[in-house]
């Protein structure tokens, strides 16, 4: 079975059916998929905005996923990125060209969000942003404050896409954190309520 949800995430086939299974995710195996240093990851950093068409695997798009707020110690439920009154706001939806997926550190998956591809709508006006393989869009839940609070989670949202960015040079992929994108499209597809706020997105791919 798992290996026909593979092929139905990262192959745009026709069975809708499959396609909207959660996705089991191989577990992340960050210190074999990366030798590269933290010091050496913070020099070479950088933005980037062209990618190749080459598909991300399961096993590299888990560990990414794990390194942007999966759980370092589960016992505790405490995950990798810091967040104000650990309210852990943030969630990860994965946007590819055969539907929206949202991430579940629990159950280490990805659950059906919507066929369609979205990468557009995260885009906007920067067309490069929608020829990456996926796009991760991070997305600040302001119930989980005492109050909403809307600069937390936007505070919370760039510790986890620096996550990302870090991440992303060790593995040898290619990002750029940005803001920009159709926020009532995705907010509708989403199917997020007032208080869930689209805050930042990182498209993520293959240098080209």
């Amino acid at each position: 079975m798992k290996k026909y949800l593979v092929m139905a995430l990262m192959m745009a086939i026709g069975c809708t059916a499959i396609a909207q299974q959660p996705v089991k995710l191989p577990a992340p195996n960050p210190l074999k998929a990366s030798k590269m240093s933290l010091m050496e990851a913070l020099q070479k950093r950088k933005s980037v905005r062209e990618y190749s068409s080459k598909e991300i695997s399961l096993q590299t798009l888990s560990t990414l996923l794990w390194t942007a707020c999966g759980y370092n110690r589960p016992d505790e439920k405490r995950i990798t990125a810091p967040s104000a009154i650990n309210a852990q706001d943030i969630t990860l939806y994965v946007c590819m060209k055969n539907g929206a997926y949202c991430y579940n550190p629990d159950e280490n998956q990805l659950d059906f969000v919507s066929a369609e591809d979205l990468r557009p709508a995260v885009a906007g006006r920067q067309d490069f942003a929608k020829q990456a393989p996926i796009c991760i869009v991070l997305v600040s839940d302001l119930n989980k404050f005492r109050s909403p609070r809307a600069e937390f989670g936007a505070m919370d949202a760039g510790f986890v896409s620096e996550n990302i960015c870090l991440a992303c040079t060790a593995l040898g992929l290619a990002t750029v954190p940005r803001a920009s994108m159709e926020k009532e499209t995705l907010t509708k597809a989403f199917g997020l309520n007032e208080n869930q706020v689209l805050m930042l997105n990182n498209p993520v791919g293959w240098p080209k």
